[in-house]
C-alpha cells in the first residue's frame, strides 16, 4: 500500500503498535475459530452428504481424498501468490469462499455439483490454512514470545462448536443446508468485519538468499514431523469410534466419546501450551508432547477395555496438540526472511499426513490387527523426538527467553493501519 510505514515495536510508538498487534491477534484468532467451525461441520456430516447426493461407498473415498489433494495445490499456489499479494488479503477473501463452499455442499443435489463445490472448498482451504499460519508466525515474531498455540486453540474451540452443531443437525435430521445456512449467515459478515485488523509481517523478498538453492532442505525434518502429527490426528478422528466399539467392546454411545475427549484435551493443551513454551522452550515442549502422544497410542494398543482406551485418547490429545503449531513456528524461525514460503511448503505435509494416516491404519488393521496398527503412529510420533532439535533456531531460546522484536509493516494491515 502506498505510503506504508514500517515501525518497530519500541520507543514512542510502543502503545500504538501494541494496540495494532492486539487487534491483529484477536482478529486472526477469530479466523482460526471460524475455520474450525467450518471444517468440523463438513467432516462430521459426511454420512448426510453421502445420502443427499447418492454417493456410493466406492466413490466416497475419491471425494474425500480430493479435498486434501486440492488443499495441497492451494497451499502451493499461495506460496507463489504471496510474492505479490499480502497474506492478509489472501486470508480475507479465501475464508468467505470456504464458508460459501460449505453452504454449496448443503444446497446441491447432483454429484457433479458436489464435485465442484468440494473442489472449491479444497483449494480455498489450502490457501486459507497457509495464509492463516503465515500471519500467525508473523504475529508471534512481532510479539517476541510464543502465541502460536493460542491460535490453534481457537481452531480447536471452533471444531468443538462445529461438531456440536453437526450433532444437533443430525439429531434433528435437518437437511444439510438447514444446518449450514445459519452458521454461514452469522460467520460470513463477522469474519469479513474482523479481517479489517489482520496484520502482515515485514515485507521481505521470498526469493532472498535463504530461499535459494537447497536451503529449504532444512525444512525436511519439520515436514516429517508435520506428516507424523497428522497421521496421529487422522488415526484418532477416523478410527477411534470403531476401535472402542469393535476392539475394546464399548457401546455405540460410548464409541462417540473418544474423539470428543481428544478434541477437549487438545483445546486445553493448546490453551496453556504457550506458557510451557515460554517457560521451558519449544524443544522441550515438543519432546514431551511426542512422548505423551506415544504413551497414548501404547495405552490404546494394550487397553483391556473401553475406559482404559479412553485414557489413551486423552493422552493423545494432550501430546499431539503442541506439535503442529510449534512446527509452523519453527519454520518461521528457520527462515525469518522467507517465512511465508516456508509455511506454505510445510502446510502441504498437513494434507500428506491426513491422506496417509487413515488408509495406513485401516490396511494394517485388516491385514494384521487394529491393536498392532496403533503401534505404527506410535513409532512415527516417537521419531519426532529425534527431530526436536529442529525446533530451535540459532540462538533463539523460545520460552526460555524472547525473540528479537520483529518489524511490522503497519501499512500492510488489511484496513491500512
Amino acid at each position: 500500500m502506498a505510503g506504508s510505514v514500517q515501525r518497530t515495536v519500541r520507543g514512542p510508538t510502543l502503545a500504538a503498535m501494541t494496540d495494532v498487534l492486539r487487534r491483529g491477534r484477536a482478529s486472526l484468532a477469530f479466523g482460526f475459530f471460524v475455520q474450525g467451525v467450518a471444517f468440523a461441520l463438513l467432516v462430521t456430516r459426511i454420512p448426510a452428504m453421502q445420502d443427499r447426493y447418492g454417493v456410493s461407498d466406492g466413490l466416497l473415498p475419491v471425494f474425500l481424498a480430493a479435498v486434501p489433494i486440492l488443499a495441497g495445490a492451494g497451499s502451493v499456489t499461495t506460496e507463489r501468490l504471496v510474492r505479490r499479494v499480502r497474506p492478509s488479503r489472501l486470508l480475507r477473501w479465501s475464508q468467505p469462499v470456504v464458508l460459501l463452499a460449505l453452504l454449496g455442499v448443503g444446497a446441491g443435489d447432483q454429484v457433479a455439483e458436489l464435485a465442484v463445490v468440494l473442489g472449491v472448498f479444497g483449494l480455498s482451504v489450502g490457501m486459507l490454512d497457509a495464509s492463516m499460519n503465515m500471519l500467525g508466525v508473523s504475529l508471534q515474531r512481532a510479539y517476541g514470545r510464543s502465541i502460536m498455540l493460542s491460535f490453534h486453540a481457537a481452531y480447536s474451540l471452533g471444531g468443538i462448536l462445529g461438531a456440536s452443531l453437526a450433532w444437533v443437525g443430525a439429531h434433528e435430521e435437518s437437511a444439510l443446508w438447514v444446518s449450514y445456512l445459519p452458521v454461514v449467515v452469522v460467520l460470513l459478515p463477522a469474519v469479513l468485519f474482523g479481517s479489517r485488523w489482520y496484520v502482515d509481517g515485514e515485507a521481505e523478498p521470498v526469493a532472498g538468499a535463504e530461499a535459494k538453492g537447497g536451503a529449504f532442505r532444512l525444512l525436511l525434518p519439520l515436514c516429517l514431523v508435520m506428516t507424523f502429527a497428522y497421521i496421529g490426528d487422522s488415526t484418532v478422528s477416523n478410527w477411534s469410534a470403531k476401535y472402542v466399539k469393535d476392539v475394546l467392546g464399548g457401546s455405540e454411545q460410548l464409541a462417540t466419546v473418544p474423539y470428543n475427549v481428544y478434541m477437549v484435551t487438545t483445546l486445553v493443551g493448546r490453551a496453556v501450551g504457550d506458557l510451557g513454551v515460554r517457560r521451558f522452550g519449544a524443544v522441550a515442549v515438543v519432546r514431551l508432547g511426542a512422548l505423551v502422544a506415544a504413551c497414548g497410542f501404547a495405552v490404546v494398543a494394550v487397553a483391556p477395555g473401553a475406559w482404559v482406551g479412553m485414557l489413551g485418547f486423552t493422552l493423545l490429545g494432550i501430546g499431539l496438540c503442541v506439535l503442529v503449531p510449534q512446527t509452523f513456528a519453527a519454520a518461521g524461525r528457520l527462515f525469518p526472511g522467507a517465512s511465508d514460503a516456508a509455511v506454505a511448503r510445510l502446510n502441504i505435509f498437513n494434507y500428506v499426513g491426513f491422506l496417509v494416516g487413515s488408509p495406513l491404519v485401516g490396511a494394517l488393521g485388516d491385514a494384521w490387527s487394529y491393536r498392532g496398527a496403533m503401534l505404527v503412529p506410535m513409532a512415527l510420533v516417537l521419531v519426532t523426538t529425534v527431530y526436536a532439535r529442529s525446533f530451535a533456531s540459532g540462538g533463539d531460546r523460545y520460552g526460555g527467553g524472547h525473540e528479537r522484536p520483529r518489524t511490522v509493516d503497519v501499512g500492510r494491515g488489511s484496513n491500512g493501519l
